[in-house]
């Protein structure tokens, strides 16, 4: 498969979505289902999320992006963190990535959750030179309203530029969901030297524990149309749903038409998401 930095071309927005290993004695069976769900939206290619300190979905990250390209033919990206990682752990990771023919890896930390601590390497930053060394496309994450640990935006972008001059090929956001905040934030990368390519992450959101909780972990912030429609669709959780996915569909057209590098669909395994998506930027003209 070709390194996934090579899909950011002129007058090209590549469309990918994430998915995470499925928990479970199934691990396998229950991802290729959902594989050849998000298949059909045909993205250009798919993430594959791993758990902080690599632990909580079986170690089933390479396994599971191995299969997207094996039996999908769609590029995969592995997320790789660094949280309670040794030099030892991470070089075993490598050459497991290696041999399963990934090319491109997703540089991150990793939340600090329960005991999960840094080890060898503090920062997804860390990580970036001994992937390129061993080869690999390098992706990065990217915080259009800031990093939930930084409160200064100015040295969040240090950061960034930092991962950038380590190797980073092309960035993915944080959830965001008023794309006012991406277009500033893109603004102020540029100015700050960032060059590399952004594909946006956008969440739709499936129900109010679902929106409160990624607020909570992510920092990000409720435009009052999410707030709105949380209100009206409070008691009816299917119609709240459909107006999470709808909102999302309407960032994602509006972001492709501000000609962003690429969009990225956080779709927490849900196939029909990733195919709304799909439909709605086809019918905007974005996909054929």
């Amino acid at each position: 498969m070709e390194p996934v930095a090579s899909l950011f071309a002129p007058r090209s927005i590549p469309f990918s979505v994430e998915m995470f290993p499925p928990k479970g004695s199934l691990t396998l069976d229950a991802a290729r289902k959902v594989v050849g769900g998000m298949a059909l939206a045909r993205p250009d290619f798919i993430s594959v999320t791993c758990s902080a300190g690599g632990s909580g979905n079986g170690g089933q990250t390479i396994e599971v992006a191995s299969l997207i390209q094996s039996e999908a033919h769609i590029p995969a990206v592995a997320h790789l963190t660094c949280v309670n990682s040794t030099r030892e752990t991470v070089q075993a990771a490598i050459a497991e990535l290696k041999a399963a023919g990934i090319t491109t890896v997703l540089a991150l930390r990793g939340d600090l959750v329960g005991n999960a601590r840094p080890g060898d390497f503090r920062h997804g930053a860390d990580l970036i030179p001994l992937l390129k060394d061993a080869g690999f496309c390098v992706g990065a994450a990217a915080y259009p309203e800031g990093h939930l640990d930084c409160l200064d935006l100015d040295e969040d972008l240090r950061h960034l530029r930092e991962k950038q001059d380590a190797g980073a090929d092309f960035f993915v956001t944080q959830l965001f969901f008023d794309n006012a905040d991406f277009y500033r934030f893109r603004e102020r990368a540029l100015a700050a030297g960032v060059t590399r390519p952004v594909t946006c992450g956008v969440m739709p959101f499936l129900g109010k524990s679902q929106i409160q909780r990624m607020v909570f972990l992510c920092g990000s912030s409720l435009p009052s149309p999410i707030v709105k429609l949380l209100a009206k669709h409070e008691d009816d959780p299917a119609a709240l749903r459909a107006a999470g996915v709808e909102y999302a569909c309407r960032q994602l057209v509006d972001l492709a038409r501000n000609q962003v590098d690429g969009v990225h669909v956080y779709s927490m395994n849900h196939p029909d998401i990733a195919q709304a998506a799909a439909t709605a930027l086809a019918d905007a003209g974005f996909r054929a």
